[in-house]
């Protein structure tokens, strides 16, 4: 003969889900986790039932998750209840929800700044060459030697080394460009690329090798196209700058604004080159 249980005092697993805001199977979980057991389990219905003395712990469970903490960190503290270890997760939890927010922030601005890069490329006017002031900007770059230079298939691979010193990977959209060395401008060897560089904003925490590159004039150049469709670009570039007595200062700069990490259409794709430049310097230098 069964043992006889008074049930009036206790509550179906599913009246105790809506009392607390919580679903079925989230108590489910924590009875699987030890964090929470039913106050009686029906052995031949297998229903589950707690009691009113396990709504101060339900509290609690519900307080602790609505402040994002693990759940093995509030079995913990429902298994070895004290002042000082409250005060000990809320601190911890605090430094948490700090470092989340400084996250969050920094997510807004990359967010923002790619919004603001995507509507400048969708007004740029095309295909025209033109002398720009190019504020200063800090890199991090790989460079090859001039024997081993890169070229489209190798660029990936590439940029992956530049990535093991960045603290938040995948965040390089829209920031990855490439550039042809100085010297191989000068000598119009436009095929191959010397260096792969990301622009880095002010929030990257990056680890590895910078440089700050200064404000510059840059002779720039927007169109159609991609990395494949860049050397008639080099070549049109190079010539203006031969024609107005101009002289190659740097590395050219080379940035898909659109390209397939944004869409398909091809006929929106959007790169620019920027070859640093200066306008001052006498035609026997």
């Amino acid at each position: 003969m069964g043992i006889f249980v008074d049930k009036t005092n206790l509550f179906s697993i599913g009246n105790i889900a809506k009392l607390f805001s919580l679903s079925v199977g989230s108590l489910r979980h924590y009875e699987n986790l030890g964090i929470l057991k039913p106050e009686y389990i029906d052995e031949k219905t297998g229903y589950r039932y707690y009691s009113t003395n396990q709504f101060e712990c339900l509290n609690t469970i519900r307080y602790l998750r609505l402040l994002d903490m693990p759940l093995e960190q509030i079995g913990d503290f429902l298994n070895n209840r004290d002042i000082s270890k409250m005060q000990e997760m809320l601190h911890q939890q605090k430094e948490y929800v700090v470092e989340k927010q400084k996250e969050l922030r920094n997510i807004e601005k990359k967010i923002n700044n790619r919004l603001n890069q995507i509507e400048d490329a969708l007004s740029s006017q095309l295909d025209k060459i033109k002398i720009q002031n190019i504020s200063s900007k800090r890199i991090a770059y790989l460079q090859q030697d001039n024997c081993n230079r890169l070229n489209l298939e190798n660029l990936e691979q590439a940029i992956r080394q530049i990535e093991k010193n960045q603290k938040y990977t995948a965040v390089f959209l829209g920031k990855v460009g490439i550039g042809i060395a100085k010297e191989n401008l000068l000598k119009q060897k436009f095929d191959n690329y010397d260096m792969v560089f990301i622009i880095l904003e002010n929030e990257d925490e990056y680890t590895g090798k910078t440089e700050i590159l200064q404000d510059e004039k840059c002779v720039v150049l927007r169109f159609c196209g991609c990395h494949d469709n860049s050397k008639k670009q080099y070549e049109k570039m190079f010539k203006y700058i031969k024609e107005n007595n101009l002289k190659i200062k740097g590395f050219s700069r080379e940035i898909a604004l659109i390209d397939y990490g944004i869409t398909n259409d091809v006929n929106k794709f959007v790169t620019e080159i920027q070859i640093p430049v200066d306008i001052n310097h006498n035609k026997n230098d």
